[in-house]
């Protein structure tokens, strides 16, 4: 559908116009004092149906809205889904597309239960979890359709591209590496000329440190009291790429992890915490004619994680998931939802901010 006009000529767009709708059952202060010519039309026409009048309208506000930018509106009356499709056919899925569940049919009346039947389980490690619908391992990280850019063929951005995904797939979710190995097939695809990187690397895995921690790229458990559950991490993040320095490739990955772990020692005790990191790495694939480089390796621009249920002590090289009392000691951290991709990933290398506590897990 086109955009609609205003008495005074003006024109106003279809995200305008889906904004205004939103804003206008919300109540917000900043909508449009009156409709145009083209809702008052559908309004006359959608009073004159009958069954169909436009009294009626509720909105729906989450308690813990999964993101920030936004209001999500609950239609429950045929009216509201009648006047969408006439201001906007083919948009009715985007009005709850963000949402943890589908709209409920009435408001409740009492306070839901605890959800306990929602704790996840040794069979279930992500239930009760947004994570639960989302892809496993490499499948949740999305790749562009690769194109020429810079120094590279469509078909060498295709194999630029594959590669790095291959790095996250080999430094955040092979089971060797997750349970304290040396991360051998990333380290391969990092370029041995950069010396910054390689100094981190030389020391990470000996003397970790808020300067040189190997977390900072890669994730793994110590075994010795930390247990991963089942053979599934839950990954929802995606590739991007434009032309960098020097005409370089340069792509830039946004992925968010999940892992289900338990205590190695837990014996009866099934209690299950999920550590939860997103991270945003930017990778440059250079011509090795204007930078000293090896084939099939790229430099680390910048690297950037946000974790939560890891650990809050001083750096071991490990997460360090806190169970039990042990959770404690996360209380006076900042609230975050770790599910919310909508911002930009927080915390910057090595900067020693405080330990983030999840809204949910």
């Amino acid at each position: 559908m086109g955009a609609g006009t205003e008495p005074d000529g003006s024109s106003r767009s279809d995200e305008e116009w889906e904004r205004f709708l939103r804003e206008s059952v919300a109540g917000a202060a900043d909508a449009p004092k009156e409709p145009s010519a083209r809702a008052r039309e559908v309004a006359k026409r959608l009073r004159a149906e009958p069954g169909h009048g436009l009294e009626g309208w509720r909105s729906y506000t989450p308690a813990r809205p999964k993101r920030r930018t936004g209001w999500y509106v609950v239609g429950l009356l045929a009216s509201l889904v009648l006047l969408v499709v006439a201001l906007a056919p083919g948009r009715i899925v985007d009005l709850f597309a963000d949402a943890d569940s589908p709209p409920p049919a009435a408001r409740p009346t009492q306070v839901p239960p605890a959800e306990a039947a929602q704790r996840p389980t040794m069979d279930e490690p992500f239930r009760g979890s947004p994570a639960a619908s989302w892809a496993s391992g490499a499948a949740g990280i999305t790749v562009p359709k690769a194109g020429a850019i810079g120094w590279m063929s469509a078909a060498e951005v295709e194999r630029a591209l594959a590669s790095s995904r291959d790095f996250l797939v080999a430094s955040s979710l092979d089971r060797g590496v997750l349970r304290g190995e040396r991360p051998e097939k990333a380290i391969a695809l990092i370029n041995p000329h950069q010396k910054d990187v390689q100094d981190l690397l030389k020391t990470a895995f000996r003397s970790p440190s808020e300067k040189n921690d190997p977390l900072l790229l890669f994730s793994r458990f110590q075994p010795s009291r930390t247990h991963l559950v089942g053979d599934v991490v839950k990954t929802r993040g995606r590739l991007a790429y434009r032309e960098g320095e020097r005409g370089a490739l340069q792509v830039t990955a946004d992925v968010t992890f999940v892992y289900p772990v338990t205590r190695a020692d837990a014996g009866g005790d099934d209690e299950i915490v999920r550590t939860i990191v997103r991270r945003e790495l930017v990778l440059s694939w250079d011509d090795p004619d204007k930078v000293i480089t090896e084939p099939g390796t790229f430099s680390i621009v910048s690297y950037k994680y946000d974790m939560t249920n890891g650990g809050c002590g001083a750096p071991t090289g490990y997460f360090v998931p806190p169970f039990g009392t042990d959770r404690r000691a996360d209380e006076a951290g900042t609230e975050v939802d770790p599910y919310d991709r909508s911002a930009p990933v927080g915390r910057g290398e090595s900067t020693g901010d405080e330990c983030a506590r999840a809204t949910r897990s």
